[in-house]
């Protein structure tokens, strides 16, 4: 430092009049926060992000349930790509508007939703935490919005609406070969009072799930070398495992093989358009396919009389370079918005990402993976984090971008930004 400089510094501080501090000056000063002895939610409120909430899960979880949930297909660019897409926007707010009052509910099929995104189905969610499917159910009927049961739950039909009488409830089906079978779950869902079915149409069969392979992932786990080293850190889920209800499957009671090898057995790969007349047939609510992901195809389906589409690559999970849904979208909605309702999932971790794809032209968006973080995380209260984590997101940047309800959100508030230009047109 030169010594001119220096002099000035010590004249500054000759300069300043100094005092014993008091304690009246201290006192407005001094913010001790009361110990949060509850532990699971002290880790819960340090999470900030979704992806915080997957970084608890990953150490509270053993690998090969957590990585059933986190990982994708073959290579996983698939959800990469999908992750990215959101990452590669830019919003364009107006600003001068009166925002103190933001609501991010409407009517999503027919029925009344507090925010613009439900609970996907999920498989073998019990695997992954003991409160499972009850969970989410409850969270998301606290929270106002559809809560979707999976073919291949942890929990009955019956039992879910035991536990949650209250609230939307979604039912997804799987077509297995043995139809007769998969019409009687349909009546079940039907007769207990469920509003939606979302027809799963992108799995004729498993996606190479090369993490689930490594990882010898069986259903449900067994009690290997590998899984009981793995368990050691992880005591509380063994224990919550083996001190409650054994695990019990809509489809199987126990399976020896991989779920991929599960899937290949028991789903029928033969479902055509043609079919989807006959479970309309069958349904008396709203009629849902999830697994679009080429215009052609939501076309063909919106023509044969469904109520809504979900752009989906079924989280990365099937065909790995699939398109991204999030790209899909403002082609699908510009073409056949005024049709039907258009949902949305794959690569969603926050709530900016849900209002991005509400303003290109969803009427909803389902999140998967960012819900069973919150679940591995902490159970119910996780679920009800990672809820409240997406409802921040969604109301802050609606009112960053100067909109108080989503009927605002437009297209004119987004560009995507794109790493990945096609060279020329398909064949």
């Amino acid at each position: 430092m030169h010594i001119t400089t220096v002099a000035h510094w010590l004249d500054g501080l000759m300069a300043i009049k100094r005092r014993v501090p008091r304690a009246r000056d201290l006192a407005p000063l001094i913010r001790f926060k009361r110990p949060e002895l509850d532990r699971t939610k002290r880790r819960l409120d340090a999470a900030l992000t979704i992806e915080d909430l997957r970084r608890i899960a990953k150490r509270r979880t053993p690998k090969a349930a957590f990585d059933y949930t986190d990982g994708a297909a073959d290579d996983e660019l698939s959800l990469q790509r999908a992750r990215q897409a959101f990452r590669d926007i830019e919003f364009h707010p107006t600003i001068l508007r009166d925002v103190t009052n933001v609501t991010a509910g409407w009517n999503v099929l027919g029925q009344p939703v507090a925010l613009p995104f439900g609970i996907a189905p999920t498989g073998f969610t019990r695997l992954l935490h003991t409160e499972g499917e009850i969970a989410g159910a409850r969270a998301a009927a606290a929270a106002g919005i559809p809560f979707s049961l999976s073919t291949v739950a942890t929990c009955s039909i019956e039992d879910v609406v035991t536990a949650v009488p209250q609230g939307r409830k979604w039912f997804q089906l799987y077509m297995w070969r043995d139809r007769d079978r998969s019409m009687a779950l349909v009546r079940r869902a039907a007769d207990a009072g469920f509003d939606t079915m979302l027809v799963t149409v992108d799995v004729p069969i498993a996606g190479a799930r090369l993490r689930d392979v490594r990882n010898g992932m069986s259903i449900p786990p067994a009690l290997t070398l590998r899984t009981v080293l793995d368990a050691l850190p992880r005591p509380h889920w063994w224990f919550d495992l083996l001190t409650t209800e054994p695990l019990a499957f809509a489809s199987l009671d126990r399976w020896p093989g991989s779920v991929a090898e599960y899937v290949n057995t028991m789903f029928d790969p033969s479902v055509t358009f043609d079919d989807l007349a006959w479970i309309k047939s069958q349904w008396p609510g709203k009629l849902v396919v999830k697994g679009i992901q080429t215009l052609d195809d939501a076309r063909a389906v919106v023509d044969r009389g469904v109520d809504g589409i979900v752009l989906s690559n079924h989280g990365g999970r099937q065909l790995d370079r699939a398109p991204v849904p999030f790209h899909l979208l403002p082609s699908v909605a510009r073409e056949l918005g005024k049709d039907t309702e258009i949902l949305l999932d794959t690569g969603i971790m926050s709530g900016a990402d849900i209002v991005a794809a509400i303003a290109l032209g969803a009427r909803c968006t389902l999140v998967g993976r960012a819900y069973l973080y919150g679940l591995m995380a902490g159970g119910e209260p996780g679920v009800k984090r990672a809820i409240d984590i997406l409802e921040g997101g969604i109301t802050r940047t609606m009112a960053l971008l100067g909109v108080t309800c989503l009927e605002e959100l437009a297209a004119k508030h987004v560009t995507q930004l794109r790493r990945l230009v096609p060279i020329g047109p398909p064949a």
